[in-house]
């Protein structure tokens, strides 16, 4: 069940009818409207104030307000960047030249992520849905955003999965559209008609088309951690198995893109198929089998082909949640140089097939965003793009300390440590808060955290740490939280508070769980099976029933839930969530969180946080709501973010002891 607080597509207001928010018609994906009688605050529209600035411990709008360049995609001859950028309050398209220059607003109140230039360069391609409800219609734009056409219009229980584009304007995705709560894969053109090219059991998602529009790959979800792989030739539709390991040896296929060889021969990719990282692999058409081109102790991800005969290949390695970048010649095997980025996530993408140019967004620590553009021939490099700090002083945000620590039954558990500066050890140890990654099989990584900063810069800790179930770490690592053994996950964090207590790092007394998604229900059960534990609980839109979670999951939940939890169609099942879910050990919660849900979310119901609201004040624990009309699983509207994360720092400052006021 990925329930992470990222999502592929965003809100497109003018593209639907007007909606009421809290309507109870609004069925898919669980979304079933809220309940108004219970006390919650909502975001008003009020005035925020920032400080001044230069003030050092900063207002944590500033962090907020620090913005960098999002999902980017460079046009196929080079020379011009499509990216999303969040500047104006909601995220929208904007373009620049790839030598650098000024950005220019290509789309207005869409709520876009993620652009995709269509195979002539003349225009962009994104999906847009409303408010959150991850139910898209399809959309393209010039670049100079004059002209702007409906491709797909949206419809009310379709979700859909972009897949890739064929030479000829036509492209592939996964939807729902049959009605059956299942991803078949479709072919449509940009005149706006639609095809089923091949049905499923489950759940398809198409990837990538060969350049020679012949055949599309296509990949079957097998827990979130994994998936198969097969080879669907687009004009007879026939799959071909290209992988399908058995269930318990299950791997995964995209932990990189699908790369293509210019002849449509090969295809270069990720896979941890029979080992423990992903590794650089390429399988050749023809003879139908893999070749690993190079072991790996960390997972490759972000794989590219750069110039017209894929003379080279550019892949990232994910370490600790530190990405490297790789330039290797695919004749001979060398290494190629490369120039030195900042420490963080890149996000890669190689075009122009006479004079290659790679464009590598980078998001770390210290930067929401930049954009660099490199020679992959000569290794050398430039930003492009840099990030708006909106006055914070980059030397005064904090690198986080990758720390390991042996769980109660000897298994490696790891994660991220932000100290304070200047932190103290042992009895001047600062107050931490565990903040959970969602997934489960989500990863923590030096990404740039403006909440985690904020807190970091008042003098509390922030751990963020990858327990059993978390990707990144190995293909047995993600295992080990599958079914029966979910609370293994959840004592994970019991013992990684007491390791790093017990090394004099964090004041083990003052000490809050926070988490979204997934994470919101590892807080809502770490406080329910370990009370007393944590000081204060921060859960935003979590699972608080698996019963009831995994029988209404959207759609897009339901392939990976079987494999990850079990099917709850079966008895035996629902049996082992009637007794292990938060929800039935509420009562022993006895300290304060904060509970927090979008109307809108089609992932978790809003039922879910609802229910451990009323539970917890029934039994007399204080448990502040906020509910949040106009978003889904996670908040992507400026508005709403600095209205909550103000609310949420209040609360664990006053939960741990600080000083209030900013």
């Amino acid at each position: 069940m990925l329930r992470t607080v990222l999502l592929s597509s965003a809100a497109a207001l003018a593209a639907f009818a007007p909606f009421h928010a809290h309507a109870q018609e609004e069925t898919f994906g669980g979304a079933k409207g809220a309940d108004m009688s219970i006390e919650a605050m909502e975001p008003d529209g009020g005035a925020i104030t920032i400080g001044r600035a230069g003030e050092y411990p900063a207002d944590i709008a500033r962090y907020l307000l620090a913005t960098g360049p999002g999902a980017a995609n460079l046009s196929p001859d080079g020379k011009t960047i499509a990216f999303a950028w969040d500047v104006t309050g909601e995220s929208e398209l904007w373009v620049m030249p790839a030598t650098g220059g000024q950005p220019r607003q290509v789309t207005f109140k869409t709520g876009v992520f993620a652009p995709r230039w269509t195979p002539d360069g003349s225009a962009l391609f994104y999906s847009a849905d409303r408010d959150g409800n991850e139910q898209p219609g399809y959309f393209t734009i010039t670049p100079d955003g004059s002209t702007e056409t409906e491709v797909l219009p949206a419809a009310r229980g379709d979700f859909r999965i972009f897949g890739d584009f064929a030479a000829d304007g036509s492209f592939v995705y996964a939807s729902t559209a049959r009605g059956t709560g299942v991803f078949d894969i479709y072919r449509g053109t940009m005149s706006g008609e639609s095809e089923l090219i091949v049905e499923s059991e489950l759940g398809l998602a198409a990837r990538s088309i060969s350049p020679d529009g012949k055949y599309a790959l296509v990949t079957e979800t097998v827990g979130e951690d994994a998936d198969n792989l097969y080879l669907l030739d687009l004009a007879t539709k026939e799959m071909t198995t290209i992988s399908k390991p058995t269930v318990e040896d299950r791997a995964s296929h995209t932990l990189g893109s699908f790369a293509w060889k210019g002849d449509s021969s090969a295809f270069a990719f990720s896979t941890n198929v029979g080992r423990e990282f992903g590794a650089l692999t390429v399988y050749r058409i023809d003879e139908a089998e893999f070749q690993m081109v190079e072991p790996s102790d960390a997972d490759v991800e972000n794989v590219e082909v750069c110039g017209a005969d894929g003379e080279i290949i550019a892949y990232t390695e994910n370490r600790d949640g530190f990405d490297t970048l790789r330039l290797r010649n695919a004749g001979d095997g060398s290494d190629l140089p490369v120039p030195a980025l900042p420490e963080g996530k890149y996000q890669l993408d190689c075009e122009g097939n006479e004079d290659p140019m790679l464009m590598v967004r980078v998001n770390g620590w210290q930067t929401p965003g930049e954009i660099w553009m490199i020679d992959p021939v000569e290794g050398t490099g430039e930003k492009v793009f840099a990030a708006n700090l909106a006055g914070l002083d980059p030397a005064r945000l904090v690198r986080p300390q990758v720390v390991r620590y042996p769980a109660r039954d000897g298994v490696e558990l790891q994660g991220l440590l932000y100290l304070p500066e200047g932190a103290g050890k042992g009895a001047d140890a600062p107050p931490v808060i565990f903040d959970v990654h969602g997934g489960p099989s989500g990863q923590s990584m030096a990404t740039f955290d403006p909440v985690t900063q904020y807190h970091v810069a008042r003098g509390v800790a922030v751990f963020q740490p990858n327990v059993r179930g978390s990707t990144g770490l190995g293909r047995t690592y993600s295992t080990l939280d599958d079914r029966e053994k979910r609370l293994d996950s959840i004592s994970d964090l019991v013992d990684l508070k007491a390791a790093l207590a017990a090394d004099g790092l964090i004041d083990g007394d003052r000490a809050a769980v926070m988490g979204g998604s997934y994470g919101g229900y590892a807080v809502n059960a770490v406080l329910a099976e370990y009370p007393g534990e944590f000081a204060a609980g921060v859960s935003l839109y979590g699972v608080a029933d698996w019963v009831t979670a995994l029988e209404v999951a959207s759609p897009s939940l339901k392939a990976a839930d079987r494999i990850e939890y079990g099917d709850i169609t079966e008895q035996r099942w629902r049996d082992f969530y009637s007794v292990n879910s938060p929800i039935r050990k509420a009562d022993q919660i006895t300290v304060p969180v904060l509970f927090s849900h979008g109307v809108m979310d089609p992932r978790i119901d809003i039922y879910e946080t609802e229910v451990m609201v009323k539970t917890l004040r029934a039994n007399g624990v204080e448990a502040p709501f906020i509910r949040i009309p106009d978003e889904g699983h996670g908040w992507r509207k400026l508005a709403n973010q600095l209205f909550y994360f103000r609310k949420q720092a209040e609360f664990i400052e006053a939960q741990l002891g600080l000083a209030q006021g900013e």
